[in-house]
């Protein structure tokens, strides 16, 4: 790094109040990824059942494959930035990649959706890492206000969350499923041209690793990244079309990602740097189970919300598909900077939880959630049409939950790798959450009733069994996790 750029990252760095100006550029750029990803995220299952006639099971396993796959290319995504193009180049990258996904879905949903969807994966691995990376960077090393900016950055991009949740949703089913593609391309484009525009504020956090090759060496290496991404198009189209070969991918991929984390813990020289690595994967570990049951929201609960919640909220008339896809992300916008200051607060008064504690309180709260969406069954009438007042109660208690883990989860991520590795961690992190989404798929389909002529009851007896068991799985996960919470704790160090 030349003597500029230090001074560039030491002035940002050195910024004033809580929050540095980038984060707030960052996160919107990182709002329209998210107005994209779950704007398809809450028509994806309604999709497959209603254009491609699949039955509920198998809509819920190919939900949790795509989503698997949108995730394990994060860790992919995250090596190439680390190693050759560097955050900025390999966000630019995916999201002209997703541009193209989604156009190509929105001009022919029914004929070009496996195609679209495989480039709107590959894209969104390049794209999805990378912004998280360069908000750590915005900070120095032990710097307390670090939680809190991850907090207010997961807050303002459930914006686009929100935005896409509904506009996408109420597109698709009002309008027709080809609109919600064409919005979520839309965005991106804004997106892209944000970031362009905002890329130089950000100094040297981002720049490629190989900056000083020389030019042609470097540019070959780029374009050997670029072609090798694409032509991975046809493979990801036949595991996503048959899902059998989904289950081969994931029994590889996760050996070969623990191989190559391994190979970079025996590269670290300082026991402490040792320790920190494997505290962070064990998080990272545990984030599994934590994602197999909150990702029931674009798979399960959207196809529960479909056909057995009543489309009434207080008494005003509304989709509760909308309710299913927006939610989460009205109560991040809601409660996440509150619960920031709290953590702030807190740790002031030296009474804050560490990041473990914090996991383990989120797997409780996860388990709540779970009891109330169970409780449903109790609060249907004969047909089998249950409360949206509820079943909006028990979204609130998953989003507590999740505050508690996704933010600090990506913070701890960014404090507890070495800087040369943040892109591959922050792409294990996402890894976690794509065997989180393979497996929130198989739940989902073993909870649904095989059977052609399941009545509503059925149905909602079904679902709600299930979502009794994942309640229990939580429960169960988070004492697990407050129990051995020292020994982890130690591994940290001087991370709190």
């Amino acid at each position: 790094m030349t003597t500029t750029e230090e001074q560039q990252l030491d002035a940002i760095h050195n910024f004033e109040g809580k929050y540095p100006k980038q984060l707030w550029h960052l996160f919107m750029v990182e709002m329209w990824e998210r107005f994209c990803f779950y704007g398809m995220r809450g028509v994806l299952a309604l999709f497959m059942v209603d254009q491609l006639g699949l039955k509920d099971a198998e809509s819920n396993l190919k939900y949790g494959a795509i989503q698997a796959f949108v995730y394990a290319f994060t860790f992919v995504g995250g090596i190439f930035a680390d190693k050759i193009l560097g955050f900025k180049k390999s966000l630019v990258f995916g999201g002209l990649v997703m541009i193209a996904g989604n156009l190509l879905i929105g001009i022919n949903p029914h004929d070009f959706f496996y195609y679209g969807i495989s480039l709107t994966i590959i894209g969104t691995g390049f794209f999805k890492p990378n912004i998280s990376s360069m908000v750590g960077e915005l900070y120095a090393e032990g710097d307390p206000r670090r939680d809190a900016g991850f907090s207010l950055f997961y807050s303002g991009i459930n914006i686009g969350a929100l935005l896409g949740g509904i506009v996408c949703v109420y597109l698709g089913k009002n309008h027709g499923w080809n609109y919600a593609f064409l919005a979520a391309a839309a965005v991106m484009v804004i997106g892209v041209i944000f970031f362009l525009a905002i890329r130089k504020e950000l100094g040297p956090i981002g720049n490629s690793p190989i900056a000083h090759l020389e030019p042609a060496k470097r540019k070959s290496r780029e374009i050997m990244v670029y072609i090798g991404a694409l032509l991975c198009i046809p493979l990801i189209f036949i595991m996503i079309h048959n899902t059998k070969y989904t289950d081969i991918f994931m029994f590889t991929v996760g050996p070969l990602a623990i191989l190559y984390y391994i190979v970079q813990l025996t590269k670290i020289k300082e026991s402490s740097g040792k320790q920190k690595f494997i505290a962070a994967f064990i998080m990272i570990a545990f984030s599994i189970l934590f994602f197999a049951i909150f990702e029931q929201a674009g798979g399960s609960l959207a196809l529960f919300a479909n056909s057995n919640v009543t489309p009434s909220l207080f008494g005003m008339n509304l989709d509760p598909n909308i309710v299913n896809n927006s939610a989460n992300s009205l109560y991040v916008i809601a409660f996440a900077p509150l619960l920031g200051l709290v953590w702030i607060w807190m740790a002031k008064k030296k009474i804050e939880p560490n990041t473990v504690v914090k996991f383990g309180l989120a797997f409780l709260l996860l388990a709540g959630a779970y009891y109330i969406f169970y409780s449903l069954r109790f609060f249907a009438n004969e047909q089998g049409m249950t409360s949206l007042e509820i079943f909006a109660l028990a979204y609130f208690v998953v989003t507590i939950a999740e505050l508690c883990l996704s933010p600090i989860g990506l913070s701890m991520v960014t404090k507890l790798s070495p800087k040369h590795l943040a892109g591959m961690m922050m792409g294990l992190w996402f890894l976690a959450s794509a065997y989180g989404q393979y497996l929130a798929g198989i739940l989902g389909a073993g909870m649904s009733d095989p059977s052609p002529d399941a009545s509503l009851v059925d149905k909602l007896m079904a679902y709600t069994d299930g979502y009794q068991q994942l309640a229990i799985y939580s429960l169960v996960a988070g004492v697990l996790i407050i129990l051995i919470s020292p020994v982890i704790r130690k591994l940290m160090h001087e991370v709190k």
